[in-house]
C-alpha cells in the first residue's frame, strides 16, 4: 500500500483514528453483528431472483400464477425491482408471501429512468457531468450532495416500506458515473451541488475533469484529487446512511426490515478495487462500516455482464475475490451476496445450464446468497420447452395444471391437444371449458375419473410475443408429455 493510498483510506475511515495497526482482520471482534433472526433469513434465501412486473410477460395474468411460476423455478425469495414508485403491485407481494417467499424492495439509489412525477424544481438535483448533458440517454443521475433530493428520496422510500409489506430494502447503483468516465466525458458529479459541498468540506475548488490543458486539471493537482476521491466515497456512503439510519429513515420506520447495501465488482485487473473507488466512489468496506447492513451484494459491473456466455464463465466471481477480501478484512461475519445479469441484452443471454453452474460457483466461493436480473430474461425462457410441473383437482369439475413457464392461450385452448389415461389406458373425457392463466391451464369437465389419472399434452406452445427479446421461435411441449392427477 503506497503512502497516498493509505492517506485516502484514512480519510474514508468512519472511526476516530486511522493507523496502520487499525485495520481489522478476520480474527478480531467484528465491528457489528447481524441480528441472528435476520442472518437466518439471509442464509435461508440462498437462491433468489429479481422480478420487474412491468414487463409484458407478467401482464394480463394473475399474481398467483406469477408467484407460482417463480417458485416452481426454484427461487426462494424475490427482489421486486420498482422502476416506478407509483406503480407497485401489492397483490403480487401478497402472492409471494402466501408461498412463504420473502420480497425485497429493490430500487435505484441516486438515479432514475423517469422524472415524470418529480416535484417542481427537481432539476436542481441533477448531477453535472464533465462534458455530456445528464439525462440525454434516458437515465438521469441525481446528486447525493443535494439535501432536498436526499430528504425527498428518504420520504419516498419510507412511504413504500410502510405502504407495502416488503421484507427488506436494497438500493442498487448508488454511485457516481462512471467506469472510465473521464475519457467518455460522463464523469460526475462536477455540478454546483458537488462544487459547493467540496468547498464547504475542504475549502478547495473542484479540479477540472474536461480540459487537459487547464491549470487545475485533476492530474496536475494530485493531492486535491486524492481528497476528491475520498470525498466521493464518503458522499455515497453518507447518502445511503441517511436514507437507512438517518432521522425518519428506513430503520426508524421499519426496524423489522432487512437491509442490503450494494456496490459494484469488476474483473479489470489487479487494480480493480482501487479503480472502482476512484471512478465511481465505491468502497464496500467503508459502506458497510457506516450503514451496517444485514447483507452486502456485489453487483456485476456492465463491462463483465455484457459478455456472452462463451466469454463469461459461470464462476467468474472468482475474479471478484479482491473485492470480497477488502470487505471481509474489516467485516468478516457480514454475509455477502452476488448479483448477475442473465439477459439485459439479447447477445449475452445466459442459459439454464449457465445459471445452474453459477449457483454452484457462488456457494463454492463463499457467497451466502445470489440473485440475477431478471427472471424472464434468462435463456431458459427462450429455449426450454413448456413442461407440466404439477396438477391438482381444483374442485369437483376442474383440474389445474401448472407449467414451468407462461403458456400460449391459443394452443392451450385446443381440446385435441389433451389426452387422458387411467392406469396407462386412454380414456375419453369431454372437456367443457379451458382457461389459461399465465403458466396455468385449468381444464373443466362434467366428470373426471374417480381414481388417479394422467393428462397427456401435445402442440402446446409458449409465448414469444410476450418476450422482451424478439426473434426467438416458439417452443412446443414434448410429445407424450404427461402428468399425474391424484385423487381429490
Amino acid at each position: 500500500m503506497n503512502a497516498m493510498y493509505f492517506l485516502t483510506a484514512c480519510l474514508l475511515a468512519v472511526t476516530s483514528s486511522c493507523n496502520k495497526n487499525a485495520a481489522k482482520t478476520a480474527d478480531e471482534t467484528p465491528t457489528y453483528l447481524v441480528p441472528p433472526e435476520k442472518l437466518a433469513a439471509i442464509q435461508a434465501d440462498d437462491v433468489t431472483i429479481q422480478v420487474d412486473p412491468s414487463f409484458a410477460y407478467y401482464q394480463n395474468r394473475s399474481v398467483e400464477s406469477i408467484a407460482e411460476e417463480i417458485q416452481l423455478a426454484g427461487f426462494k425469495a424475490v427482489h421486486y425491482f420498482v422502476v416506478n414508485e407509483n406503480q407497485v403491485n401489492g397483490a403480487l407481494i401478497d402472492a409471494f408471501h402466501e408461498r412463504g417467499m420473502r420480497v425485497w424492495l429493490l430500487t435505484l439509489g441516486n438515479g432514475t429512468y423517469s422524472t415524470a412525477d418529480y416535484p417542481a424544481g427537481w432539476e436542481q438535483w441533477k448531477m453535472g457531468l464533465s462534458k455530456r448533458e445528464n439525462g440525454v440517454d434516458g437515465f438521469t443521475f441525481l446528486s447525493p450532495f443535494n439535501s432536498d433530493f436526499v430528504s425527498w428520496k428518504k420520504e419516498r422510500l419510507v412511504k413504500l416500506m410502510t405502504d407495502y409489506p416488503f421484507d427488506g430494502l436494497e438500493l442498487a447503483e448508488s454511485y457516481f458515473p462512471e467506469w472510465d468516465a473521464i475519457a467518455k466525458g460522463t464523469y460526475g458529479d462536477v455540478g454546483p451541488n458537488a462544487k459547493q459541498a467540496f468547498k464547504a468540506e475542504y475549502g478547495l475548488e473542484l479540479p477540472d475533469f474536461s480540459d487537459p490543458a487547464a491549470a487545475n486539471y485533476y492530474t496536475k493537482k494530485p493531492e486535491i484529487y486524492q481528497q476528491w476521491i475520498a470525498f466521493r466515497v464518503e458522499a455515497v456512503n453518507r447518502f445511503l446512511n441517511e436514507l437507512i439510519n438517518g432521522s425518519g429513515g428506513i430503520r426508524e420506520a421499519r426496524p423489522d426490515a432487512l437491509i442490503a447495501t450494494w456496490s459494484l465488482a469488476i474483473d479489470a485487473g489487479p487494480q480493480s478495487v482501487e479503480k472502482l473507488k476512484e471512478d465511481q466512489g465505491l468502497d464496500a468496506a467503508a459502506m458497510v462500516s457506516l450503514v451496517r447492513p444485514d447483507v452486502h451484494y456485489f453487483q456485476t459491473h456492465w463491462p463483465d455482464w455484457v459478455k456472452p456466455e462463451t466469454q463469461l464463465p459461470p464462476d467468474y466471481m472468482r475474479y471478484y475475490q479482491p473485492f470480497v477480501d477488502q470487505l471481509k478484512q474489516v467485516h468478516p461475519h457480514v454475509p455477502i451476496g452476488i448479483q448477475a445479469d442473465i439477459g439485459s441484452a439479447k447477445n449475452m443471454v445466459k442459459s439454464a445450464y449457465w445459471v445452474k453452474q453459477f449457483d454452484k460457483a457462488a456457494a463454492q466461493y463463499g457467497y451466502t446468497t445470489w440473485t440475477s436480473y431478471e427472471y424472464h430474461l434468462g435463456g431458459y425462457i427462450f429455449t426450454e420447452k413448456p413442461q407440466p410441473m404439477k396438477a391438482i383437482r381444483s374442485g369437483t369439475h376442474s383440474v389445474t395444471v401448472s407449467f414451468n413457464k407462461r403458456i400460449d392461450e391459443k394452443s392451450a385452448k385446443e381440446k385435441s391437444n389433451y389426452q387422458f389415461f387411467v392406469r396407462g389406458n386412454p380414456v375419453s373425457i369431454d372437456l367443457a371449458d379451458i382457461q389459461v392463466d399465465g403458466n396455468r391451464i385449468t381444464l373443466g369437465a362434467d366428470s373426471w375419473p374417480s381414481e388417479a389419472f394422467e393428462i397427456g399434452f401435445s402442440r402446446i406452445q409458449d409465448t414469444p410475443d410476450l418476450w422482451f427479446h424478439k426473434g426467438f421461435p416458439a417452443n412446443t411441449v414434448s410429445e407424450n408429455s404427461r402428468i399425474t392427477v391424484n385423487i381429490l
